[in-house]
């Protein structure tokens, strides 16, 4: 079968699974998931879709308004995929839904009157990567470490953070990858704020690089550092350490671990690092898809990791991390977002070694 038809089998092998005769799709993510890929979006600040996917045991239905139609048509090939369109004007408030599941019993991935709620069993099926996804998560992971790195080395002192974010857009957007957190922050604000949105405080000697990117909805992470001038010793010893914890725990990141498990293992590594409580000041990573952290890694994630998931972890020390998205492999996991002209820190885990991503230092 194709990555398409997979998918609606397993769409519609849930509405078996849960009694139902209906499943609505209304979030960005949920609906890129099932069309391998489309655009569903207009505002990014959104978790809505610009369309509803309804799926039911005889049919599957595309619902939008006039303005959005031509586009899924004409450039997301959407009509192609068999969807029947049902669209209303843009000024009426016309419930097609309700029109369509008249008498039904329906499941949703957001609220929705009377619906039963499966947005766990949508995070289930987005995490779940195809290898076709696993191949387009490849080439997101490529282009968005692309990004930070040209943006990275273009840094000057006295760049304002708003103007390095905004270069940072550009060099995701140019490369077709929409940067849905772009974060950056400089000096004492890098280890103040977890997430340091960027402000006109100009760039003196330390700068931190954050981007989650997004194309065909997959969402990768990626987190860069640049330091003019010699490191302080402190920073290089936090950078050094996170680096550590990072490789520890995607080593330890294999198919069958539970995320619980794998929590705890984390916690051991800061422990045994020396910074047994630094871990709660930031979460610690999660599994991707099509939503930055579609599962978090914490205590209780009742999920088990499996072979083709796209995960991240970030720990943090100070104001030092070590970020890069990986995908679970069925002998060794791939980190998407590595690259060879970077400086790295070599971790050697049992004869694996693992490059993970030093400071950019200049001059």
């Amino acid at each position: 079968m194709t990555e398409f038809d997979q998918k609606q089998a397993r769409l519609r092998a849930l509405l078996d699974e849960r009694h139902l005769d209906a499943l609505l799709l209304r979030r960005v993510s949920s609906v890129a998931w099932a069309t391998c890929g489309a655009r569903a979006y207009v505002n990014i600040a959104s978790n809505d879709a610009s369309a509803s996917l309804l799926i039911t045991r005889s049919a599957r239905y595309l619902i939008t308004s006039n303005l959005e139609v031509a586009r899924f048509q004409e450039e997301e090939h959407l009509a192609e995929q068999g969807w029947e369109f049902r669209v209303a004007p843009w000024y009426q408030d016309l419930d097609e839904v309700a029109n369509l599941t008249r008498g039904m019993r329906v499941g949703a991935d957001r609220a929705y009157p009377s619906a039963v709620d499966l947005s766990r069993d949508l995070v289930r099926m987005r995490t779940n990567l195809t290898p076709e996804e696993g191949e387009r998560f490849r080439i997101l992971g490529r282009l968005c470490e692309q990004a930070v790195q040209v943006t990275a080395r273009t840094l000057q002192p006295g760049q304002t953070e708003q103007a390095i974010s905004a270069r940072l857009g550009y060099d995701a957007e140019v490369r077709g990858t929409q940067a849905i957190t772009n974060i950056v922050a400089t000096d004492w604000r890098v280890g103040a704020f977890r997430h340091a949105l960027p402000t006109e405080k100009p760039l003196e000697r330390y700068a931190m690089l954050v981007l989650n990117g997004r194309r065909w909805g997959l969402v990768c992470t990626v987190t860069r550092f640049v330091h003019f001038g010699a490191l302080p010793a402190d920073l290089r010893t936090h950078h050094e350490t996170a680096a550590q914890i990072a490789a520890q725990c995607i080593d330890a990141t294999r198919p069958g671990e539970s995320l619980s498990d794998l929590f705890q293992f984390a916690l051991s590594a800061y422990a045994h690092a020396g910074f047994p409580e630094e871990w709660r000041k930031h979460h610690q990573g999660g599994v991707l898809g099509y939503e930055p952290r579609e599962l978090l890694i914490t205590s209780n994630s009742r999920e088990t990791v499996s072979i083709g998931q796209a995960c991240v972890w970030n720990p943090s020390i100070g104001s030092a991390r070590s970020v890069d998205t990986f995908l679970v492999g069925r002998s060794e996991n791939e980190i998407l977002t590595a690259s060879e002209s970077w400086p790295s820190i070599a971790v050697n885990i049992q004869n694996r070694v693992y490059n993970r991503p030093a400071v950019l230092e200049v001059g």
